[in-house]
């Protein structure tokens, strides 16, 4: 296998640049959070593509393996959709690059894809775009199941829940820049209204996070949760306590500390539900080579419950990412 750096390996962001509060990078991005803005931004037109427009084949595979999930199961590798829809940790640039590469015709033949390779889930934050791509795909027989993550502002817009549920996806999760939010002014507390109208949707009932107390808070407290989802880097603490650990001088951009993983693990491993597990990457950060991809996978799936499970976002145009991260897995779990 070639050790080459392989372009694009970024697995699934939680925070949306233009929600990202914490640095001082949000003015910047202030209301650049859809691929529209990214595109207009990077002065490239939003182009509509040829419906013979095709991801790269993928490796096809066996199933990949599973995990039980309430009364359903899941793979316990998530495909995410962060590379999918423009958001790249990284700057406005690539962002755009992978907005504008991924037509809906690209998105349906992405999944189909998955489906090839042995993926059974994929994992998504709700857009109007995510509606329009996931509704199309079911209507052509599409297999995969959908976990899905609320927008930040849904806590304050019922309606948008229900429209989410139009989607029938397995779970929706509170979005992690509402659980930071609330939890940095001290009323984590205020999560509970919204997880109880989740509740009331008949759909599964998840909790995204970035900071490991906020997931021991709730295991504490017993909040009724059907599942985490647990980021490896608490990315976006607030800037005066990366200010402390780092001694007042922050690197510009999202700082990811190689201290929050064995952490956030030590958590993960104690909590009483499933954690489906994001950041794993560093957002590409902690990759440079497919073995390097490997071994951070095996970190985390050595370091958590045998129920958890990987989300992994995918950039499908450079290289077969979807085959071969599907490969990693199985040769870690064998």
């Amino acid at each position: 296998m070639s050790e080459t750096p392989q372009p694009g390996w970024n697995d699934l962001m939680e925070i949306d640049p233009a929600e990202d509060v914490t640095l001082e990078r949000r003015d910047l991005f202030r209301g650049a959070g859809t691929v529209a803005a990214w595109l207009a931004a990077a002065h490239l037109p939003a182009q509509a593509a040829a419906p013979e427009d095709k991801v790269p084949e993928a490796k096809a595979g066996p199933p990949l393996p599973l995990a039980p999930f309430g009364r359903h199961k899941i793979s316990r590798l998530i495909a995410g959709a962060n590379t999918i829809y423009g958001y790249s940790h990284f700057n406005y640039v690539l962002s755009a690059h992978m907005g504008e590469y991924h037509t809906t015709a690209r998105v349906l033949s992405f999944l189909r894809e998955l489906e090839r390779a042995g993926y059974q889930t994929w994992q998504a934050s709700w857009s109007e775009r995510l509606e329009t791509d996931w509704l199309a795909y079911k209507e052509q027989g599409g297999k995969l199941d959908l976990l899905l993550l609320s927008r930040p502002t849904f806590n304050d817009e019922p309606e948008m829940l229900k429209r989410a549920a139009k989607l029938k996806p397995l779970g929706i999760a509170q979005h992690g820049a509402s659980t930071n939010r609330f939890w940095d002014e001290g009323k984590l507390d205020k999560s509970l209204d919204y997880l109880k109208r989740i509740r009331d949707t008949g759909f599964m009932v998840g909790f995204s996070c970035h900071n490991p107390l906020e997931v021991e808070y709730a295991e504490e407290k017993g909040w009724d949760v059907d599942y985490y989802m647990t980021s490896l880097y608490y990315m976006n603490r607030p800037r005066a306590e990366f200010e402390k650990i780092l001694g007042g001088q922050l690197p510009l951009g999202e700082i990811y500390l190689p201290t929050d993983p064995p952490r956030m693990l030590v958590t993960i491993r104690q909590a009483k539900k499933p954690c489906l597990v994001y950041k794993v990457l560093a957002a590409g950060r902690a990759v440079s080579s497919p073995k390097m991809v490997k071994e951070r996978m095996a970190v985390a799936l050595n370091g958590i419950k045998p129920g958890d499970a990987l989300i992994i976002g995918l950039y499908q145009r450079f290289n077969d990412q979807i085959g071969q991260t599907a490969q990693f897995m199985r040769e870690i779990l064998a």
